[in-house]
């Protein structure tokens, strides 16, 4: 495994990678960073990672709206169930959790196993588990800290600020996956 920091504009990202494919991007401070981070090789100049924070880098300048990278991110089946259908939600738009639980053939029962989930994504931004909000619309969880996950949605053209709530369509939470456009 390997490591790589880099600057960006919501602080330090750290990705990890194998020489194939990206298995994390964390903000500092993150706590699900993998313990055994600071043992990884270094990895600036693998393939992967140099691919990766390219794609970062032109996320945040605003040229990039879709990820195109190997990832690999570990977690159980319903978890790896879950971030696919985060990768679903495209640029610009958002879901709640509500949403995805419905998506998934699963009752409202279920909807805090699927923020579980979806909290602990590894592979944040290009896994967009940024465009996951409450059912009223609520910025709600989000493992590198509510203002980064504020400041990823106004990025992506929503007037997203922490503590207030983002205009929703009606959520059908038992429905199908309606990506809701802001």
């Amino acid at each position: 495994m390997y490591r790589h920091t880099f600057p960006c504009p919501l602080g330090d990202l750290l990705l990890t990678a194998t020489c194939t494919h990206l298995t994390g991007a964390f903000f500092t401070g993150q706590k699900t960073i993998p313990v055994n981070a600071a043992r990884m090789a270094p990895g600036a100049d693998l393939s992967i990672i140099c691919e990766a924070q390219a794609q970062f880098e032109a996320y945040f300048a605003g040229k990039l709206h879709v990820f195109d990278l190997p990832m690999a991110p570990a977690g159980t089946s319903f978890q790896q169930d879950v971030w696919r259908l985060l990768c679903e939600i495209g640029f610009g738009q958002r879901s709640t959790y509500g949403q995805i639980t419905a998506h998934l053939g699963l009752t409202r029962e279920h909807a805090r196993a699927v923020g579980t989930a979806v909290g602990r994504n590894p592979i944040s931004i290009a896994i967009p588990c940024h465009r996951v909000v409450g059912a009223a619309g609520a910025l709600t969880g989000y493992a590198g800290g509510l203002p980064r996950k504020a400041a990823l949605l106004r990025l992506e053209g929503h007037p997203a600020q922490v503590g207030e709530r983002l205009p929703m369509l009606d959520d059908n939470r038992q429905g199908t996956l309606d990506l809701v456009s802001a």
